[in-house]
């Protein structure tokens, strides 16, 4: 998937100052962008995240999922590191957007597990795209990622698409009463790398 550099600018946050590069998907027309820090063209492996955007989570502070906390920390990870990538990707809900993610939430409201919830609505428990990761990656001249996740098919899609993951970097934050069961349907149904808790009588 073809994507076209549009601008770099500096973003400066409690983290650390970072720069903000924005990309466009040709074909789509869909917005990414991608926080650097420190020198990621050097060829070395970098700390990376590749985080999809989670508007309830990463600006609402939901604590149905472990969105939010999983980019603050990743933001902190780097800026300890001195050194990383955050790529931004637009395609909120696992790929079925911001009004469907809110029905999938009712769903959920009423029983169903995130999985379920996006099958009752006709949706794959998982849409994303990872595609546009390599072109970015290209244009900042990185090649190789230490990459924070807890989601084997991300690494899959990723190295499928060419990129070159050295390490898996665990990334399990944000646990909470209210994610408990989103948090064991990921690891049970979707095969996240999660440690779970069974003693919190979540069924899910």
């Amino acid at each position: 998937m073809p994507v076209r550099f549009i601008e770099t600018c500096r973003l400066p946050t409690p983290f650390a100052i970072f720069e903000m590069h924005g990309f466009e998907d040709t074909e789509t027309g869909q917005e990414h962008v991608a926080l650097t820090l420190g020198d990621v063209s050097d060829g070395e492996p970098v700390l990376a995240r590749t985080h999809s955007e989670c508007l309830t989570g990463d600006a609402l502070f939901s604590m149905r999922c472990d969105c939010g906390y999983q980019l603050n920390e990743a933001m902190k990870s780097i800026a300890e590191e001195g050194r990383g990538i955050l790529l931004y990707l637009r395609q909120e809900g696992r790929g079925i957007g911001l009004l469907n993610k809110i029905r999938a939430y009712h769903l959920q409201d009423q029983g169903a597990d995130t999985v379920e919830a996006n099958e009752r609505l006709g949706f794959a428990a998982d849409l994303r795209d990872y595609s546009m990761c390599q072109g970015i990656l290209s244009h900042l001249s990185i090649s190789k990622l230490k990459l924070m996740t807890n989601n084997p098919r991300k690494v899959k899609a990723l190295t499928e698409f060419g990129v070159d993951i050295t390490e898996r970097v665990p990334l399990q934050v944000g646990e909470n009463p209210h994610n408990a069961g989103y948090l064991a349907t990921k690891a049970d149904k979707l095969g996240h790398w999660l440690k779970t808790h069974q003693d919190d009588g979540s069924t899910e």
